[in-house]
C-alpha cells in the first residue's frame, strides 16, 4: 500500500503526504506548521514520525511553514542543492539540508525517491518520484513544459498529482499585469488544464490508474473546468475509467491509495 493526500494545494500553500505503513514523506511546507500538524493528526501520524521532507523549489508557497515545522521534527529536508542554498538562510535548517542530486535516487524508510528536474522560475526546481518497489507515485507541479526528463520519470506511476493551473484564455482576458501573465504561460510557469490533459493521457497509457489535479489558480481556473478538460480529453483516448480528482486548495483531500 502506498497512499498519497494533499494538505492544500495551489497558489496560496502547497504541502503533500505520502506514506506507507512504515514511512512517512512530506513534499512541501508551504502552509502553517498547524495545519500540516493537524493534516498528519487525523491520519494518524506525529509530526515525530516523519522520515524526511522534501522541498521542490524555494517559492513561498512551498516553504512557508519549514521554519516552526522544522522545531516540532527531526526530520530532514531534501532538496536539489541550488533550493537547498536557498534554504540555509531560514532559521532552524542548520545541519538539516541535505543536498540531492536531480535523477538519482535516494532513500526515506522505505521508500525509494527520484527528483527530477523540472522548467520552473525558481533554481532547482523539481518533482518527485516515490515508490516502495511495487507501486510508484509522482508529485508533478510547478513547470511550465513537460521536458522528457519529467515524462521518462512519471511514466509508469499507477499514481500521479499533476499541475493543472489554468485556462489560457482565462490569463490572457484576466487583470493580471502583463509580465505575470507571461510568466504564467511561459517555459518556466505552469501548466494549462490541455498541457495537463496531455501528460496524464500519457500516464494513463503507461499504467495510471487515479489522478490528482492539483496547483489551480484560484482567478485563472477553476475544479470544474480543470476536470472536464482532463476528463473529456482522458475519454477521447480511451481512459475513460481512469479516476481523476482535484486536489483542494485550502484544506486536506481525502488519502488515495494505491
Amino acid at each position: 500500500m502506498l497512499e498519497l493526500c494533499t494538505i492544500a494545494s495551489g497558489s496560496s500553500g502547497n504541502a503533500v503526504l505520502v506514506y506507507n505503513d512504515s514511512t512517512l514523506v512530506l513534499i512541501d511546507a508551504g502552509v502553517s506548521s498547524k495545519r500540516i500538524c493537524d493534516a498528519m493528526k487525523s491520519l494518524g501520524f506525529a509530526p515525530t514520525d516523519l522520515n524526511g521532507i522534501c522541498i521542490t523549489h524555494s517559492h513561498s508557497d512551498h516553504i512557508s511553514g519549514l521554519r516552526v515545522l522544522l522545531k516540532r521534527t527531526h526530520a530532514k529536508v531534501y532538496t536539489c542543492p541550488a533550493t537547498a542554498e536557498t534554504l540555509c538562510s531560514i532559521d532552524g535548517t542548520a545541519g538539516r539540508i541535505v543536498p540531492i542530486s536531480p535523477l538519482v535516487p535516494f532513500s526515506l524508510g522505505n521508500l525509494e525517491l527520484i527528483p527530477f528536474p523540472t522548467p520552473h522560475d525558481a533554481p532547482g526546481s523539481a518533482g518527485f518520484t516515490i515508490s516502495d518497489g511495487v507501486r510508484k507515485c509522482s508529485v508533478v507541479t510547478d513547470l511550465g513544459f513537460v521536458t522528457e526528463d519529467v515524462r521518462q520519470c512519471v511514466l509508469g506511476s499507477q499514481l500521479a498529482l499533476v499541475e493543472a493551473n489554468h485556462d489560457p484564455e482565462w490569463v490572457k482576458d484576466g487583470p493580471y499585469p502583463y509580465h505575470l501573465k507571461q510568466r504564467i504561460l511561459g517555459d518556466g510557469g505552469h501548466l494549462s488544464n490541455a498541457d495537463s490533459g496531455e501528460l496524464c493521457c500519457e500516464l494513463a497509457a503507461n499504467g495510471a490508474s487515479k489522478l490528482i489535479l492539483a496547483h489551480l489558480s484560484q482567478e485563472n481556473n477553476t475544479p470544474e473546468l480543470a476536470h472536464r478538460v482532463v476528463t473529456g480529453m482522458l475519454m477521447r483516448r480511451g481512459f475513460g475509467d481512469i479516476s481523476v480528482t482535484v486536489a483542494p486548495y485550502d484544506r486536506p483531500g481525502s488519502p488515495i491509495e494505491v
